[in-house]
């Protein structure tokens, strides 16, 4: 009996250790999303009445002063970071078409949430857009025990399909 309890102990401490970590570099996903060849990074400033919307959709001012993206066509991809609970998770995001094609969880720091790696949550990302009021145009349903990571992916949907929105990529060519 006692081996059983210390199993069980050891089994439930283990997970979240487990949770945390690297799922896939920067640089991998970007090479995944461009087929092996990403473009040159571009820049977004984050100034005016872009500064102003990206803090209304995160609900706090962006930490950095510029943030980094890669296009090509119609496509940009984003590497983003929000604050889970305490710590950033780190995600990259696909917009193509002006709708969100992929987001995956690249590095997951904190001990709870980290379910929002997994396809059966970020699938329903998958096609969304933002309406004029700047929210996604569809429900996300949320996992129990994760709900400050999930509101974490939801914040960056919304600001990566809003800085796609600023970019010669989201605009037909002249």
């Amino acid at each position: 009996m006692r081996n059983l309890l210390t199993l069980l102990l050891l089994l439930s401490l283990g997970t979240p250790v487990q949770a945390r970590g690297v799922y896939q570099t920067p640089d991998d996903f970007l090479a995944e999303v461009f087929g092996g060849n990403p473009p040159k990074a571009a820049v977004i400033w984050l100034r005016g009445k872009v500064k102003t919307a990206a803090a209304d959709i995160l609900g706090h001012n962006y930490p950095a002063l510029r943030i980094r993206y890669w296009g090509e066509a119609k496509r940009t991809a984003w590497i983003l970071e929000e604050i889970g609970k305490e710590k950033p998770i780190t995600v990259g995001l696909v917009v193509e078409d002006n709708a969100l094609k992929n987001i995956r969880v690249l590095e997951f720091r904190e001990s709870r949430g980290w379910e929002v790696r997994h396809g059966f949550f970020t699938d329903q990302f998958n096609g969304a857009r933002l309406t004029e009021e700047q929210k996604l145009d569809r429900s996300i349903d949320g996992i129990s025990g994760a709900t400050l990571s999930v509101w974490a992916l939801k914040k960056l949907a919304r600001l990566a399909l809003y800085l796609h929105s600023q970019t010669p990529y989201a605009h037909d060519p002249p």
